[in-house]
């Protein structure tokens, strides 16, 4: 674990002196060399340090991997219009390397350091390269939401320490608290975002760069599924809490794909749609069984991959008519019919179709909540055919109709069609290896 620690620290160091697209290549050799690591492993392996890697750890890491260097590819706008290119770098690096160390940790306080520590490149990203003046706001809205939440989480964590006399994730055992169980957990419920406290993520969304959304739909909504999983261990005897929140998170999922459905703004619709997604997620969780727990893990990796295609879609919309409203991006089929494919393919994976990833999630997470309650199944059965409704609003809003005829237009380059299928492929190509989300 230490050498892609120490490679990532010497990319930071040399962040300035060495080529945009280049730092790219390597992360992209960073995320194969890391995919050549696994093991079917349910224990820690590759402990050194305070870090070791799991199944869960494993496909977090392998995520924040892939998304970055894909980070790097999408803001090319950035490096041809010289925007600060070689400060952007550093704090993709240094995102990246708070990421790994916060999934790759074996200690609770170290988890909960670089939690926070990858909240600042976050802020830096919508603050330094988003589009709006709301952008501060934007930022301020997401810096207090988590800390808010992150102050009893660190006194809880002193508490843990003072009653187990170990903060390593192997020694934690039940704790029957309803209080402890809240300071614990809430920032993980805002982190996820749980409906009530979501409104953070779409302003964050809406402003922050192609990159920005990238990382916070991708990486950061997971930070909050992965809390949960590591902690719930703790709190096994609370399941009448959980029916609480499950009902919340699934009321709010069918309350926000209603929202999805008035959308003019097309990177809110793709915000609204995690929100609803993750609350799937939530859900799966809280149930406390194996099938919900795998269904999580598929879940959060689908959706990291779908959700930060369809932001890289909306940016290259948005960098060609300069507009995300759904009304001034009409009838892109006529102009783009290669995009149009692609808006199609992500799109089909959003709403669950075979063969996506997304569609054995919901599987999965859909047999958990059953049998968890079998009220669930009307909210389950309203989240997936909503989701099918808003895709198909976005999909034949943008695509079909006649185009606003005022815009000049520059084709898409090889690179962004690239951006594209990277998101796409292993989103599809996963579901052949089933049996390596066992957790």
């Amino acid at each position: 674990m230490v050498k892609f620690v120490l490679s990532l620290g010497f990319l930071i160091l040399f962040s300035f002196l060495i080529n945009f697209w280049f730092v790219q290549l390597w992360l992209f050799f960073l995320t194969f060399l890391f995919l050549l690591n696994f093991k079917s492993f349910l224990i820690p392996e590759g402990v050194s340090v305070f870090l070791g890697c799991d199944v869960l750890s494993y496909y977090m890491i392998l995520l924040s991997f892939w998304i970055s260097s894909l980070m790097i590819m999408s803001s090319g706008s950035i490096y041809n219009k010289g925007d600060f290119s070689f400060l952007f770098i550093f704090t993709v690096l240094v995102l990246m390397l708070s990421l790994f160390l916060a999934f790759s940790s074996l200690n609770v306080f170290i988890f909960y350091l670089f939690f926070e520590v990858s909240l600042i490149p976050t802020f830096f990203l919508i603050l330094g390269w988003g589009y709006q003046p709301e952008r501060l706001q934007a930022g301020v809205y997401l810096l207090f939401y988590t800390l808010s939440a992150s102050l009893p989480m660190m006194v809880s964590v002193f508490y843990l320490y003072k009653n187990l006399g170990s903060l390593s994730f192997s020694f934690l055992k039940q704790v029957d608290s309803v209080f402890l169980y809240f300071c614990v957990n809430f920032v993980f419920f805002i982190k996820s975002p749980l409906f009530l406290v979501h409104l953070w993520l779409p302003k964050a969304h809406v402003e922050a760069p192609v990159s920005g959304s990238m990382v916070l739909a991708g990486i950061l909504l997971k930070l909050g599924g992965y809390g949960l999983m590591r902690f719930m261990v703790l709190f096994l005897g609370l399941l009448n809490i959980n029916y609480l929140i499950v009902s919340v998170s699934l009321l709010g999922g069918v309350i926000t794909s209603l929202i999805c459905l008035r959308q003019t703004d097309m990177k809110s619709l793709v915000a609204y749609s995690s929100v609803a997604h993750m609350g799937l997620v939530l859900g799966g969780i809280l149930s406390l069984s194996c099938w919900g727990f795998n269904g999580s893990l598929v879940m959060m990796v689908a959706h990291g991959l779908c959700s930060s295609g369809l932001f890289c879609l909306v940016n290259i919309s948005y960098e060609r008519t300069g507009s995300r409203s759904i009304y001034l991006n009409k009838g892109m089929i006529n102009i783009f019919p290669s995009m149009t494919l692609l808006w199609f393919l992500l799109l089909a994976c959003n709403m669950a179709a075979p063969p996506s990833l997304n569609l054995l999630g919901e599987i999965m997470l859909i047999t958990s909540l059953v049998s968890f309650s079998f009220l669930s199944m009307l909210f389950l059965g309203l989240i997936s055919f909503l989701s099918a409704c808003y895709s198909l609003y976005m999909f034949s809003c943008t695509q079909h109709g006649s185009n606003f005829q005022y815009f000049s237009f520059n084709f898409p380059l090889s690179r962004e069609y690239l951006l594209i299928l990277l998101h796409w492929l292993p989103l599809n190509f996963m579901v052949f290896s089933l049996d390596m989300f066992s957790l």
